[in-house]
């Protein structure tokens, strides 16, 4: 069956966020959506999905509004209770506004996925990090994870070397750490869910590793913009920045 662009679809600033989704909706249209493989072990591709797994996959088009099922719901689906889990995870807390805005969700989330070597990962929310207004500078600094790089404020320096703490020593994490963060101006609420955020990135990190999932070269379509120009200043996190809407 082919799915319409829902109409509740809205476009975005960045017009090759755009362009992926509609490019989506028209192979979707052309019967010729693209087949993810993975290379160690099967995952639930919609053809073979059952009742339950299908109608967790139509659930996942309404909310989000893309006609495609990434790869990596594809690996929750062997559990189909974890897919509905970590569906009810993307909706509610990954892809929104929250105590951390959107921009530095998907920073902490390329970091980690770069930190991790997961090159699936690391793509995906590198151009999500870019689709949602992060400069070509910044992308570079994360995804080396260069935390010395003017690219980074250092507001988002000190995040991504907690983030990095984290996830290279987390057992060594210590109250000094998180009273240097205050001192940066971060509050308990995102210091939290950058804690969430970057635990719940371990874990997709493994799983698409293990799975063997390649990446979706999705950046591709950033590889000839212009650098940014030396007027365009990194912005600091807005203050404690609670839901807003979703992805």
């Amino acid at each position: 069956m082919v799915l319409a662009a829902p109409e509740r679809f809205s476009l975005r600033p960045d017009w090759r966020f755009n362009f992926m989704i509609m490019r989506q909706y028209q192979g979707q249209a052309s019967g010729k959506l693209p087949l993810t493989q993975s290379t160690n072990l099967p995952i639930v591709s919609e053809d073979h999905a059952t009742p339950e797994v299908g109608r967790l996959y139509t659930k996942f088009r309404a909310d989000f509004g893309r006609p495609y099922i990434p790869g990596i719901l594809q690996c929750f689906a062997t559990h189909p209770p974890l897919l509905e889990h970590m569906m009810g995870l993307a909706k509610d807390m990954l892809f929104i506004d929250g105590a951390l805005d959107r921009q530095h969700k998907e920073m902490i989330a390329t970091f980690v996925s770069s930190r991790n070597s997961c090159a699936y990962c690391a793509d995906s929310h590198g151009f999500s990090l870019r689709a949602n207004g992060g400069s070509p500078e910044l992308l570079t600094a994360v995804m080396a994870c260069e935390l010395d790089s003017k690219a980074l404020t250092s507001q988002q320096a000190a995040l991504l070397r907690f983030v990095q703490k984290i996830t290279d020593d987390a057992q060594g994490v210590t109250r000094a750490e998180i009273e240097l963060l205050h001192r940066s101006g971060w509050t308990d609420l995102q210091i939290a869910e950058a804690i969430h955020v970057t635990a719940l990135f371990a874990c997709f990190n493994r799983v698409v590793n293990a799975f063997g999932l390649p990446s979706q070269d999705l950046l591709s379509v950033y590889a000839n913009d212009p650098p940014a120009r030396e007027d365009q200043v990194p912005s600091e996190q807005p203050k404690d920045k609670r839901h807003g809407g979703s992805d």
